[in-house]
């Protein structure tokens, strides 16, 4: 079994900052992907940043304010979010996919989500 724990999430200023992380924890063989998602009070939920085989990507709409990076050696993965916008508001989600267990007992793959953590942006 995996788990995700989200942290960093809290209130914010238009203009402000925040980096979101997120650990997994788990009897994890290997990370394929580590990824942010978010949903607004009733919207989709919607992909915000990937992090795949050494490659990101973004939404068009957080393009140039957000980060995404990976500590591998802590299975963890962060969201910096710069120039937030009160339209940025949403619960953010991490989203892992890999590998469990060990080769002696045998492998599968996983996918698992965080709980979520609140980011509120308003003056």
């Amino acid at each position: 079994q995996v788990q995700l724990v989200e942290s960093g999430g809290g209130l914010v200023q238009p203009g402000g900052s925040l980096r979101l992380s997120c650990l997994a924890s788990g009897n994890i063989f290997s990370i394929n992907t580590m990824d942010w998602y978010r949903q607004a009070p009733g919207k989709q939920r919607e992909l915000v940043a990937v992090s795949s085989g050494g490659s990101t990507g973004y939404a068009d709409s957080v393009k140039g304010r957000f980060t995404i990076s990976r500590d591998n050696a802590k299975n963890t993965v962060y969201l910096q979010m710069n120039s937030l916008k009160p339209e940025d508001t949403a619960v953010y989600y991490c989203y892992a996919r890999g590998t469990i267990g060990t080769l002696t007992d045998g492998l599968s793959d996983f996918g698992a989500w965080g709980q979520g953590t609140q980011v509120t942006v308003s003056s």
